[in-house]
């Protein structure tokens, strides 16, 4: 199996090369996509994806076409990202090299910056790409409340993963057709008022293609601003494909990790595996726990996503007692939002 998968590895490199290759006689160009970091005094977390684009004269039909077609989802995944690239990364008087991953993708942490608490931008640029600016959170060490949301069926309906539909919604529905969990927004933005300078870190087993049509999506329905911790499509170095859940834990854990300081509110759904994976991250650090707040998928919501109008046995099963968190929750975030405050008011 482990050779299977190695070679799973290297075909995926050797079309990403041919395709980069291909694009660069075309005329195709490096473009930095920045991505929302975060960070503290001591440390900063830059992300980011290097890729080709396109570099010619738009007609006004032409640029109108592209306009309408973007609004579509299949465009999310039309980029070919330049792996193995040198990156030059700009944090405050800090400057370092690196190099891309395998799908042209940036991550890296940046210590020592002591930029204040609040929004900052650093910079990314390649010797062929312009210097892009990427935006970045900066937390204080005296913030303990932080709120960590999942996105697919959380915030967004997408009635994932029931592939027909799944498809539909990704690849041909129009981004104004995609709609919000009704309360999501306005929960989030009075969690935040009440605690200024808090982050929401939106953590999904979303594509990092996905990225500039949840920013817009995110906009145009009041969500808060935020770093997002999405995933990569493909094999590994382990898989053929990668896992969701284990994405999650990994993510839950590095934020543990660079903001030892903060007890989350973790919010998610019950459609996937978020209350188990909640769950299992609050009874390894309690201390970074406040509080599980999950969505409750509709009947017809459960059984477009599985099949089935009952939740996944591991959600309902994955139970400590006593509970070693307090959890709530509710059909939409008018539902979840009382329970919410009550509880976070009686901690």
């Amino acid at each position: 199996m482990g050779s299977q998968q190695f070679v799973g590895t290297r075909i995926d490199d050797f079309f990403t090369d041919q395709v980069v290759e291909f694009l660069r006689h075309r005329g195709w160009r490096e473009s930095i996509i920045p991505f929302t970091g975060y960070g503290s005094p001591e440390h900063v977390r830059v992300l980011g994806r290097l890729v080709l684009r396109p570099i010619k004269a738009r007609s006004y039909l032409g640029m109108y076409a592209e306009a309408f077609l973007h609004r579509r989802g299949w465009r999310n995944f039309f980029n070919a990202g330049v792996p193995r690239r040198p990156v030059t990364v700009r944090v405050g008087d800090e400057e370092l090299e690196l190099m891309t991953d395998r799908g042209g993708y940036i991550d890296v942490t940046v210590k020592g910056t002591g930029l204040a608490e609040g929004w900052h931008e650093v910079t990314l640029s390649t010797d062929e790409a312009p210097e892009t600016g990427a935006p970045i959170q900066i937390v204080g060490d005296d913030q303990h409340f932080g709120l960590i949301s999942d996105v697919d069926d959380t915030i967004l309906s997408t009635w994932l993963p029931r592939i027909a539909l799944a498809a539909w919604n990704s690849f041909v529905m129009t981004e104004g057709n995609r709609q919000a969990v009704p309360g999501m927004a306005r929960m989030y933005q009075k969690l935040l008022k009440d605690h200024p300078g808090a982050p929401i870190v939106y953590v999904s087993t979303g594509a990092w293609n996905t990225v500039p049509f949840l920013n817009r999506f995110m906009h145009r329905h009041g969500f808060p601003e935020g770093p997002m911790l999405l995933t990569d499509l493909g094999p590994t170095q382990n898989a053929w494909f990668r896992s969701g859940p284990d994405h999650k834990r990994r993510a839950l854990a590095e934020l543990a990790r660079d903001f030892p300081h903060i007890k989350w509110v973790l919010v998610g759904d019950d459609g996937q595996h978020d209350p188990a994976l909640y769950r299992e991250f609050a009874e390894l650090r309690p201390d970074h726990v406040q509080l599980i707040a999950i969505r409750q998928l509709s009947s017809t919501e459960q059984i477009l996503a599985h099949g089935t109008a009952a939740v996944l046995r591991d959600s309902a099963d994955l139970r400590w007692e006593p509970a070693v968190v307090t959890e709530v929750a509710g059909a939409d975030g008018d539902d979840l939002a009382p329970q919410v405050r009550e509880a976070l008011d009686s901690d």
